[in-house]
């Protein structure tokens, strides 16, 4: 089955993310937070058939700053391009530059999209509520 896209995607359910997310970043997802985070977020999907299969995620103030929360693939679907056409239509959709860090083991995907290591970041990191 071919795999297709959906830009904007305001319908993106917080149960069927964390199904996905949880798969590829397994974490204690909280489906009320999750559904509150999708709604502020660009979300651009992946689809197979039915299944999820790839989401990127944009949050912009819509003129100076957007990065990207994350970029998520199933493992059995990843060097099939999906996280290649996910960053293109974020490229595309997002209303300003982006910028987002990235896992250590991701650095080489995205060299391979040709993008240039920025800013190194920091944290002021939050116990959740």
């Amino acid at each position: 089955m071919a795999i297709w896209y959906k830009n904007e995607d305001n319908s993106l359910s917080a149960a069927v993310f964390i199904q996905m997310a949880a798969q590829v970043w397994p974490g204690d997802y909280q489906p009320q937070a999750i559904q509150r985070a999708l709604q502020r977020t660009i979300n651009i999907t992946a689809w197979d058939g039915g299944k999820l299969v790839g989401c990127v995620r944009i949050l912009s103030d819509g003129y100076l700053f957007g990065t990207i929360p994350e970029l998520l693939v199933l493992k059995e679907y990843r060097g099939q391009g999906i996280g290649r056409e996910l960053m293109r239509r974020a490229a595309e959709l997002s209303p300003t530059s982006l910028y987002f860090g990235a896992q250590p083991e991701a650095m080489g995907f995205y060299e391979k999209l040709g993008l240039q290591p920025s800013l190194p970041s920091f944290q002021i990191k939050k116990k959740r509520q």
